[in-house]
């Protein structure tokens, strides 16, 4: 039996009012001239988190006890794969006392209520849920306290509860027992939460608790989704860059076997058949038109990424970098690029459609569930609370799926045919079609002083967007940031100890979707700048270990910086020299305030790099379960190690290429490191980012680790040697 929704009588439940990038920008617009308060921005922006924004006011949106004693939690962030799900119960059950294995975790429906009006991403499903959870959870527990103090005749305050077993003076009752009869619920004010050292979970290595669904095999993702009397779509989509559709010869489609109806819409062409393939080979049959104003090639693309074609903001500046670099006679310049990268997730996009009278039913993978609901509610003239979004767990997001369009045209096609209509891209539509991640151009300045200390230091990127141009933010932020704040996303020059330093954006718009893509301009602007700090300590003639700690700055973010470039050397046993065929490179960054250093061992063999060993170290704070912070670790590194040493799309004839895995090459297992050593450090009270940070430090940490063993400095990703 599930619990009555709660009718509620009062909240007075407090949670803590977050700054948020609209308010910078109004007292900046206030105060200060542009180009500074532009700065400001820039410098709260890297530094702040995504908060959650949804509901906080009626935990039964959130929690479901049933009559066998079990809680359902509605989560308003999607599982994509770090073990988000079991993080988030781990922090429930402690507040609620129940033992972790009476909490199940479930994808929220936009039908539930509770919705993030965010996203799921900037690795923050953890860290901004870890408050509002918290004090959910807790007064979820007072609410069932209070009924049960009315059941059994006595005081809630004299009331004991473990493992969601309610109990006074020999008395008890289940909290299933507790709700079976309870109409209205009294919603009382936060009460203190638990000291986090008293949690029994929370900090604890708890088993995935979707690991037995995936191990069998369970229908889990979105390509596993179906319902009844359902029948199959798929769309007409160009295979050039900027096609714009102007109309399609449907008459061959029309009577294939199987096609149910050709539909066409101003800006698509699609077709309903009673099987994948009678939809496949019916499209196939569709002589569309397109209209395309240029034969895009890579030339072109990397031409136009160049350091000095795009627009300019500077995001960081203090001191008198400029001035310095541009009279001092020794100046150390350095240049470097990264190129065109897909998400080349497992599960391509996709969604089954229901569209039936005024209601719309959409199950997919999808990252902006709110989003998503809108697009399919204004295409359909629908109000949203009648459109439903039911998110399944994602066969990889990395950023994907921070955009699902394709859920509108599936809801189309339902409509035109009354029926359920399951619409996937194919393997070659996906890549084609990818919001893929920008190629970037750094060019990077440096002096020295007479001590070997960084006196001044510039770093110029150039890249096609990441946030402008995303549905995700308005148009409004363009004008007001100036620069992409995706884009020069681990940019930022974090050794703040230097005493001139300067960040200047370049934005750059492509003739092709870019957009969200894991830690966004983290791994491409982490390799050029701790590259060229590489050859900054060299030049200095300092082990580039102590070169960076040198320069970090004494305060909170320096502490926590420094303390993981130690342990990461401590740990890996740092040499900053060949040793039997092998060297080490070192790295480090800081990504939504989490810093993370890395140490590649690498060697040449048969004339390709070889990553025999990683060290990591971490701080993020709380680590709500160690096990997962490791295994997101290792993920990051691989995926990482995979975009910095293999990855890569080309621009031919006015197509992106390659369109399948293999020519599209990427990290197999016999690539990845033999070991992957992650130490945690905890220097903070509450959880930080932990999916995307360690990513930043990987391709550096080899490019450097190169170095020692080729004398050749490696100024572009993908790695390869001469």
């Amino acid at each position: 039996m599930s619990t009555p929704k709660p009718k509620k009588k009062f909240s007075r439940r407090k949670f803590i009012v977050r700054s948020t990038v609209g308010v910078g920008v109004a007292i900046g617009a206030t105060y200060f001239t542009r180009p500074l308060w532009r700065r400001s921005i820039a410098g709260f922006v890297n530094s702040a988190e995504l908060p959650y924004n949804g509901s906080t006011d009626e935990p039964r949106l959130w929690f479901e006890v049933t009559a066998d004693n079990e809680v359902i939690l509605n989560s308003p962030k999607v599982e994509m794969g770090q073990g988000t799900f079991t993080g988030l119960a781990q922090i429930a059950a402690d507040e609620l006392e129940v033992d972790i294995q009476q909490i199940k975790v479930i994808h929220a429906p936009t039908a539930s209520g509770n919705i993030d009006g965010t996203s799921t991403g900037g690795s923050t499903s953890i860290s901004s849920l870890w408050q509002p959870l918290r004090e959910l959870a807790a007064t979820m527990r007072e609410m069932l306290k209070i009924e049960a103090s009315k059941q059994l005749g006595t005081d809630a305050a004299a009331l004991t509860v473990k493992n969601g077993v309610v109990a006074h003076n020999g008395q008890t009752l289940t909290y299933g027992e507790i709700v079976k009869n309870v109409t209205e619920w009294e919603i009382p004010e936060t009460p203190p939460l638990k000291d986090v050292s008293t949690y029994k979970f929370v900090g604890k290595p708890v088993p995935r608790v979707d690991l037995k669904d995936k191990v069998i095999g369970a229908p889990m993702f979105g390509m596993d989704a179906s319902l009844p009397d359902m029948l199959y779509g798929a769309v007409v989509r160009s295979e050039r860059i900027g096609a714009t559709f102007v109309g399609a010869d449907t008459s061959s489609a029309e009577k294939m076997p199987g096609v149910v109806k050709v539909v066409k819409e101003p800006d698509f062409v699609g077709v309903v058949a009673t099987s994948q393939m009678a939809a496949e080979q019916a499209k196939q049959a569709i002589k569309a038109e397109w209209a395309t104003e240029r034969n895009w090639q890579s030339e072109d693309i990397e031409a136009m990424i160049k350091v000095g074609q795009g627009d300019p903001v500077t995001i960081q500046k203090t001191g008198r970098a400029k001035r310095i670099l541009d009279n001092e006679e020794e100046v150390i310049t350095a240049e470097f690029t990264s190129p065109i990268g897909a998400h080349a997730q497992m599960e391509p996009n996709g969604a089954v459609a229901h569209v039936e009278n005024d209601n719309a039913t959409i199950i997919m993978s999808t990252q902006v569930v709110n989003l998503t609901r809108k697009e399919v509610a204004d295409r359909l003239g629908l109000a949203p609370e009648d459109v439903n979004i039911i998110p399944t767990y994602l066969g990889g997001g990395f950023g994907r799926r921070l955009h699902t369009p394709n859920a509108v045209q599936a809801a189309v096609l339902s409509k035109a045919v009354g029926k359920p209509v399951k619409c996937f891209f194919n393997r070659r539509e996906e890549f084609q079609n990818d919001t893929f991640r920008p190629p970037t151009h750094h060019v990077l300045r440096g002096v020295l002083d007479k001590q070997g200390k960084i006196k001044a230091i510039e770093h110029n990127l150039s890249s096609g967007d990441v946030m402008f141009g995303s549905p995700m933010f308005p148009g409004i932020a363009e004008p007001v940031l100036g620069a992409d704040v995706g884009a020069w996303r681990g940019g930022m020059i974090q050794y703040e100890a230097i005493p001139n330093f300067r960040t200047v954006s370049w934005r750059v718009k492509l003739p092709f979707a870019t957009s969200w893509w894991r830690s966004l301009g983290l791994l491409a602007n982490t390799f050029a700048i701790e590259s060229f700090m590489d050859e900054l300590a060299l030049k200095a003639g300092k082990d580039p270990v102590q070169f960076r700690l040198e320069h970090i700055q004494e305060d909170e973010a320096g502490h926590r910086l420094r303390e993981v470039i130690k342990a990461a050397a401590d740990k890996a046993g740092w040499k900053d020299e060949v040793v039997n065929g092998r060297a080490m490179g070192f790295a480090a960054s800081t990504d939504a305030r989490t810093p993370c250093a890395q140490v590649a061992e690498v060697s040449i063999e048969n004339g390709e790099i070889k990553v025999h060993k990683v060290t990591c170290a971490i701080d993020p704070g709380i680590a709500v379960n160690p096990d997962q912070v490791r295994a997101q670790c290792e993920g990051s590194i691989i995926m990482g190690q995979s975009a910095a040493m293999y990855e890569r799309m080309f621009v031919k004839d006015g197509q992106l290429l390659p369109t399948i895995y293999g020519p599209y090459r990427m990290a197999l297992m016999r690539d990845a490191p033999k070991e992957i050593d992650v130490v945690i450090l905890e220097n903070a009270d509450a959880p930080g980012a932990v999916g995307e940070p360690p990513l930043g430090p990987i391709g550096a940490a080899i490019a450097n680790a190169v170095f020692r063993l080729t004398g050749e400095r490696l100024r572009s990703l993908p790695l390869t040697i001469a």
